[in-house]
């Protein structure tokens, strides 16, 4: 029973006790009288009580859609960790890889290195049993003086730059293993995070089913599930005309005018819900809802600029890109937002993760496009 229903019947009720009154004063039956305002009082008892039961229903949901705000947003900040995480074990591993390489590349050039260096001490060792002085004595002509002397120059030189590569090649060699050592153990620390987040994660979704299921619970009349949805889409009318009103369009942001049938989805899925269909009463889809997997990553269809990024109450995690000419798009319900208010992004780039944030069934991508507030069918500009 609403609000309205509870009202009518009490002015009902005190019609019908007003009309009988007269009857029962004349018939002087002050028993009947008092009987029907008992009868009267017992229902004024009953609506306060509707009343109140009305009120503490609204406060809990209420409460309830808080504490949703509250899990997305928890969830958000640990997939986002997550997601971190998942792109530094990548480039960690990368590392790793390369420090391999080159360690093993380190080491054939030091065996190599080793094996000439044990040549040039054998033929050293060889030579040596002879003196230096005694080759130079015996040498009948200056010019073959001079040539012996220089072939010992340049045998010398040599086995001293073989050497110093030798130690350069021993000290490169040390600095990839510490840090092939040192890249292996920062492995393991972000694998010992990333299980931490994930038992992180699973709370705080359990905290969050358990949440929608309360939600859930109360079930709303056709009325005010109407009423819901048209405040929500409200709320997100003035929250875009607010943002429009300060934009300052940056120079070379286009718009969309010229890209109809030339963009592509944001994401790739199953269509739930098509533009201009029913939603609920008289209220309509002004965009698209596409059904996707969870954390699949969601790609702005055009350049522009992250106009907002954060909870918007039936949207879930949201955000929205100006592309200039007062040409927006709108992402909703991630799971979590990677971009922040303020960044520039360009032609396909992750600016979300796929999610069911505001308390959307599924996971999924609510998708928008608008041009000076009015919203546009997605289908006539994506191909």
């Amino acid at each position: 029973m609403t609000r309205y229903t509870v009202i009518i019947s009490l002015v009902l009720l005190s019609l019908l006790f007003t009309a009988t009154a007269p009857a029962q004063q004349s018939d002087g039956n002050a028993d009947a009288q008092l009987q029907s305002r008992a009868k009267l009082s017992d229902v004024q008892k009953a609506i306060a009580k509707q009343e109140s039961n009305i009120f503490d229903t609204n406060k809990q949901r209420s409460s309830l859609e808080q504490q949703l705000k509250t899990d997305d947003l928890a969830i958000a900040n640990v997939t986002k960790a997550i997601n971190n995480i998942e792109a530094e074990l990548s480039i960690t591993q990368s590392k790793i890889v390369d420090l391999a390489v080159e360690k093993k590349q380190l080491n054939l050039s030091k065996e190599r290195q080793e094996q000439l260096l044990a040549k040039q001490l054998r033929s050293a060792y060889t030579t040596g049993q002879h003196d230096y002085l005694k080759l130079l004595l015996n040498q009948d002509q200056s010019e073959k003086i001079q040539r012996t002397i220089s072939y010992y120059q340049y045998i010398n030189k040599a086995r001293i730059k073989e050497i110093e590569s030798f130690q350069a090649t021993i000290a490169q060699l040390l600095q990839v293993s510490t840090e092939h050592q040192t890249q292996i153990a920062n492995l393991q620390q972000l694998k010992d995070e990333q299980l931490q987040k994930d038992n992180q994660l699973r709370i705080s979704k359990a905290q969050r089913s358990n949440t929608l299921q309360k939600l859930s619970r109360q079930l709303l009349s056709s009325q005010q599930q109407l009423n819901k949805l048209k405040a929500e889409e409200e709320n997100l009318n003035q929250a875009l005309n607010k943002l429009a009103a300060i934009i300052q369009a940056e120079i070379d942001l286009t718009g969309l005018s010229k890209l109809q049938n030339k963009l592509s989805w944001p994401v790739k899925g199953k269509t739930l819900h098509r533009f201009g269909t029913r939603k609920q009463g008289y209220l309509t889809w002004k965009g698209v809802l596409i059904s996707a997997p969870i954390s699949r990553q969601v790609q702005t269809i055009h350049n522009g600029t992250v106009l907002f990024s954060d909870w918007l109450k039936g949207y879930g995690l949201l955000t929205v890109i100006d592309h200039g000419n007062g040409y927006m798009s709108l992402y909703a319900h991630n799971q979590t937002l990677l971009k922040s208010v303020g960044e520039r992004v360009e032609t396909g780039e992750p600016i979300a993760l796929i999610g069911q944030s505001g308390g959307l069934e599924q996971p999924g991508l609510y998708f928008e496009i608008r041009h000076r507030g009015k919203a546009l069918n997605p289908k006539l500009w994506c191909r």
